[in-house]
């Protein structure tokens, strides 16, 4: 048995020296092996067709305004109303843009084609001839186009570069034009608004010849500025939130419904930061009737109220995505655009109940005027605030219109793409191709050797 056994482990046993013997007794066979695999590998490099590869830089910046910002108003009233940033801006969202068939399209029928049949689709040529890459951390993307000649690549990637902006270009334009459709419609509302404000006031005064308040009504009408001003701001923000809403909501189509299903205002945490917004709102209301806005308490309390306002967005937008997180990029954003927009309308309806709530107290406090006066303040007031939600209405849309003339990139530029050496193809790669033409003839000559050894045993 012991016998049996070690005559098995020495048939298992490969005597190297006696391997290299048979080797060299065939080394005619083996050199050939290895010698025309080479030359194959090698004559293989050098039929297959050079590629080249042409990069462009760009950069992700944010613009104008989201679906889910109200930028300019904001800048208008010294409020931050939320929406600053947007998902939509990741650099991520970007280069799946990039290969789309919108983008990619236009490119790939640029290009010259032997036949309409081997037209790649726009899945397949982005995964054969483009590179796209986000560098961590940063907000630059590059993008890698590969071509059969210097011109081709480089006109690939340009030409991706090109018909994003395009394309960005457009749905930015296109948005801009949603937006100051929706707005235009609440402008004729306020000027409505408005214009029965003024008449009412007008007849008013006629009726009761009132059309100067006293000293003592000119110190009640600066006390309650403040209110009347943060009123007309609650109510500016709650059309123009309504706006945003609309638009993001006829971008969804079917899905226009689709926040309620989040339970967004139920969300105690959400409720926490509006209540919080509200008091915050009621306190500002407070200090200017004391201070100017350049007073240090006055700077604090709109720093904190901004801040309120953008962990409100932070905190509805991952409430969206924890929820929404198996649906497409873009859906993804308008859902958040349309819950930031709900989320800001809601606190400003808050804030303005809450502020008009203080208002009320003040004009107890001051009702020692007679009835008249305290009327005709009443409707002057409200005439005021009608006028500034028409005129801040006006020139929200006027800034829509100037934003949508304007060609509004979300990428800009950095290095344009470069034309490859036509002497420095990055493919075939012949030095390795040989290498690995070597190494495989190698290995059949090695496994060639085997089988005469195992003949010879």
């Amino acid at each position: 048995m012991e016998n049996k056994l070690q005559s098995q482990v020495q048939e298992d046993t490969i005597d190297l020296g006696r391997l290299a013997r048979v080797a060299g007794r065939h080394k005619k066979e083996v050199g050939s092996v290895i010698i025309v695999s080479t030359l194959l590998a090698a004559g293989i490099s050098f039929t297959l067709p050079k590629q080249y590869e042409s990069t462009a830089l760009v950069q992700t910046r944010s613009v104008g305004k989201d679906l889910g910002g109200l930028s300019s108003m904001a800048s208008m009233m010294g409020i931050n109303i939320g929406g600053g940033s947007s998902n939509s801006a990741s650099p991520t969202n970007y280069i799946e843009l990039m290969k789309s068939r919108h983008v990619l399209e236009p490119v790939i029928d640029s290009l010259e084609w032997s036949d309409e049949k081997h037209k790649p689709s726009a899945a397949g040529f982005a995964k054969s001839n483009l590179d796209i890459k986000n560098t961590k951390q940063t907000n630059l993307i590059t993008v890698t186009a590969k071509g059969r000649t210097p011109e081709e690549a480089q006109k690939i990637s340009q030409g991706v570069v090109d018909s994003f902006l395009a394309m960005q270009t457009y749905m930015n334009q296109q948005t801009q034009s949603l937006l100051v459709k929706f707005l235009n419609e609440r402008i004729e509302t306020a000027k409505k608004e408005s214009e029965d404000a003024d008449q009412k006031l007008a007849m008013f005064s006629k009726e009761h010849q009132i059309y100067s308040p006293d000293d003592q009504a000119k110190a009640v009408i600066e006390q309650l500025a403040a209110f009347d001003k943060a009123i007309g701001e609650m109510q500016v923000q709650q059309k123009s939130s309504q706006a945003q809403y609309d638009v993001a909501t006829q971008k969804l189509g079917e899905q226009k419904a689709g926040t309620r299903n989040y339970s967004i205002n139920d969300n105690s945490t959400v409720q926490s930061i509006r209540a919080s917004i509200v008091e915050k709102e009621v306190e500002l209301v407070g200090l200017k009737q004391k201070y100017t806005e350049k007073h240090p308490d006055v700077i604090a309390a709109r720093r904190q109220l901004n801040e309120l306002h953008s962990s409100l967005e932070n905190e509805v937008n991952a409430i969206v995505s924890s929820n929404a997180a198996t649906i497409n990029a873009a859906q993804m954003t308008l859902l958040q655009n349309q819950a930031v927009a709900e989320a800001e309308r809601d606190a400003a309806v808050a804030s303005e109940s809450a502020i008009k709530a203080q208002k009320e107290k003040k004009e107890q406090e001051i009702g020692k005027l007679p009835d008249d006066m305290m009327t005709f303040l009443q409707l002057k007031s409200d005439a005021e605030i009608k006028q500034k939600i028409y005129m801040s209405l006006v020139q929200e849309c006027e800034q829509d219109k100037i934003q949508e003339a304007m060609q509004s990139m979300d990428i800009q530029v950095i290095d344009s793409a470069d034309l490859p050496d036509e002497d420095k193809p990055v493919a075939p790669r012949k030095k390795l191709i040989t290498a690995v033409g070597f190494v495989l003839g190698c290995m059949i000559a090695f496994g060639y050797s085997l089988i005469c050894y195992k003949r010879e045993a």
